[in-house]
């Protein structure tokens, strides 16, 4: 059986739901932060490569198994599979805290707090539901360089790593049966979206 634990919701602030977390094993996870005030802390290089240093070395360290991940000038999204759901948190602490210290130390002013987006959240996780989900966030993962304008081809742009294939990484999934099946997603039960 999988294990499963959500983080607690929190006092509701202007109306608005608090973002909780999940952690539960055996799972594909959507995952993306922005910096604070989208400033764009990863514009030089050598930020750039802070963060993949950092982001490699605490996935391999809590297991996470990137099978995209793309870094813009001023956030990053990446989908993968995470085995024991109690990583999550402690994996993104380490993430973000090394990386905003060492990309800090680049900036002309230190940004604290460095990750937050309009709602001061750090970072949103998501268990993937299924595998048109999963189609569907390895894409728009895969394809943010165009989004944004940088490149007009993803394999052009340097910070789009993708590490397992698509169709390779949706026969483990479907192998390992790591979707978020059974759980109440509203975005899927409103038939006008």
């Amino acid at each position: 059986m999988s294990h499963t634990r959500k983080s607690g919701g929190g006092a509701h602030f202007n109306d608005q739901r608090p973002l909780q977390h999940w952690y539960r094993d055996n799972q594909v996870y959507f995952i993306t932060s922005r910096c604070r005030d989208r400033v764009p802390a990863f514009a030089s290089e050598q930020a750039k490569q802070i963060f993949w240093v950092r982001f490699n070395h605490y996935t391999a360290r809590f297991g996470f198994v990137p099978w995209v991940s793309s870094l813009i000038d001023n956030h990053y999204h990446t989908l993968g599979y995470l085995k024991h759901g109690q990583n999550l948190g402690p994996m993104m602490r380490r993430i973000h805290g090394s990386i905003a210290k060492l990309v800090n130390d680049l900036l002309p002013q230190r940004r604290l707090p460095f990750w937050r987006d309009s709602r001061h959240h750090d970072y949103f996780d998501g268990c993937i539901r299924d595998e048109m989900q999963a189609r569907k966030a390895y894409r728009y993962t895969l394809t943010q360089s165009q989004r944004h304008h940088i490149v007009t081809d993803w394999r052009d742009y340097p910070h789009t790593h993708v590490n397992i294939e698509l169709e390779r990484a949706i026969r483990r999934a479907n192998e390992l049966n790591a979707y978020l099946r059974g759980v109440l997603y509203r975005r899927y039960q409103n038939p006008e979206r």
